[in-house]
């Protein structure tokens, strides 16, 4: 483990973060998860995806 984390956990103990911050973090891992189970159970609609092969790029000299 990096040194610098082990000064972010000691900082977190120290000044917790307020209630508002937790419940904002909590909601936006739900709509994360929420999204994922919706890419993996219904599908990803084609309108969404990218073509095959990507975009094709140019050298530019």
């Amino acid at each position: 483990m990096n040194f610098f984390w082990l000064l972010r956990m000691r900082r977190w103990v120290q000044n917790p973060p307020s209630k508002q911050r937790v419940i904002l973090i909590l909601v936006v891992i739900g709509i994360c998860l929420a999204l994922v189970a919706v890419e993996r159970w219904i599908g990803w609609t084609e309108a969404l995806s990218l073509p095959p092969g990507g975009p094709r790029m140019r050298p530019v000299f």
